[in-house]
């Protein structure tokens, strides 16, 4: 993650990505990110790699296509993050690379990029107009003239009711241990923030671990968002409101924008 302030908390966050996102987004989303990155070709770039959730199956997919090529990378600031996307790579023999470093700054050449992505919500971790801008215009300089972006944000979270102290999720781990999250949200109306306090509870045994951290996210309207995209340099081709590509409105449960670099 990138911030100052939206970088907060994903170290903490990083032994529980998984387990949470299992029971939440799933894998949902990995067909449409497989067929965005496959319908641009070239290389393509993930902001916010994390553990590897969307990277993997894309690298593991480019990899059957042409084992002799690398195809696609990563970025992302939390080295605890990452070291669990190493782990994963490993496993699977892939020749992905990433990299720990700020997407507001990315350590990349100008045009090398076919295609950047940045996948559920990681560009909400930008909790200031200057940092969002920074980082679009990054995109659209590592881009390749007709080169395409696409971001996915997680929807309305502004329009959440603050809650205090809610058991969100209960379940297991693949070794038996249980995991509780319990969770509070508080909303900075002003600031478009909305910040998620978390609180995991690991059992094995007679063992209890607690983790206590904070998410925070910073979202803009669609059309607010659009608007700055192209001012970073894009023309905007689609709003989705689904992974399978129906159209956005008010109501999709899904918010993606998709552009290409003027």
């Amino acid at each position: 993650m990138k911030t100052s302030n939206g970088s907060k908390g994903w170290d903490e966050y990083a032994a529980f990505y998984d387990w949470e996102n299992q029971r939440t987004v799933g894998r949902r989303d990995i067909a449409f990110w497989r067929g965005f990155a496959d319908g641009v070709g070239g290389r393509s770039l993930e902001l916010g790699t994390g553990t590897g959730r969307v990277l993997v199956p894309l690298s593991r997919a480019r990899h059957a296509k042409a084992p002799n090529r690398q195809r696609v990378f990563g970025i992302d600031l939390s080295e605890a993050m990452l070291d669990r996307a190493r782990r994963r790579l490993t496993r699977a023999r892939l020749p992905a690379r990433f990299a720990r470093g700020d997407i507001r700054a990315l350590p990349y050449r100008s045009s090398s990029f076919s295609a950047v992505m940045a996948p559920y919500g990681i560009i909400q971790s930008l909790t200031s107009d200057a940092d969002l801008d920074a980082a679009l215009a990054e995109a659209a300089r590592v881009l390749k003239k007709g080169g395409r972006l696409a971001i996915d944000l997680v929807p309305d979270l502004p329009a959440w009711s603050e809650y205090s102290r809610h058991q969100s999720l209960k379940g297991r781990r693949s070794n038996g241990a249980v995991i509780s999250l319990v969770e509070s949200v508080r909303q900075d109306r002003r600031r478009r923030l909305t910040i998620f306090d978390q609180e995991f509870t690991e059992r094995r045994g007679r063992t209890k671990v607690v983790r206590r951290f904070s998410l925070t996210f910073r979202t803009l309207p669609v059309p607010e968002m659009a608007a700055r995209i192209e001012r970073a340099g894009f023309r905007m081709d689609a709003a989705l409101g689904d992974y399978d590509g129906r159209p956005w409105d008010l109501r999709a449960e899904v918010w993606i924008l998709v552009a290409r670099k003027r």
